[in-house]
């Protein structure tokens, strides 16, 4: 996907800091938020990396290493979010009988479901979010 690098370059944006919002409110979930399915979907999909995963599996199902270089996540904060996509139900985990172990990790039909979101979020971020211009010195 073209925007991975354009995704990283925008740390300090105000959509990621959107998306940080909705995941702090997954912590603390109120009356409105369980009955609200806007709030209980961004419990669900409200932290970076969880789309981040989502967006690299949309091509298809991908290793672990695969997802680590694609991503840009530390291996362990990778590992939890892994493991908690797939006890989402968002995410499959298939491990093959082979010498070294391999294991793949796919989006389930909950999972494809989230992408339309992520691809809004492409455009939203496309659309309002440009990379800063680089001045030329000279």
């Amino acid at each position: 996907f073209h925007c991975r690098a354009a995704f990283r370059s925008c740390q300090g944006s105000a959509i990621l800091r959107a998306v940080k919002r909705m995941a702090r409110a997954r912590s603390k979930p109120s009356d409105a938020a369980n009955v609200c399915p806007v709030a209980r979907a961004a419990r669900l999909l409200g932290d970076t990396w969880s789309l981040l995963v989502l967006r690299d599996l949309a091509p298809g199902p991908k290793r672990f290493s695969e997802l680590l270089a694609s991503t840009g996540i530390s291996p362990r904060v990778l590992s939890r979010r892994l493991h908690s996509l797939v006890q989402q139900g968002l995410l499959a985990r298939r491990a093959f009988a082979q010498v070294p172990p391999r294991v793949e990790y796919a989006l389930t039909e909950k999972g494809a479901a989230a992408l339309p979101l992520v691809d809004a979020l492409r455009s939203y971020g496309e659309r309002w979010l440009p990379l800063p211009t680089r001045r030329s010195h000279g």
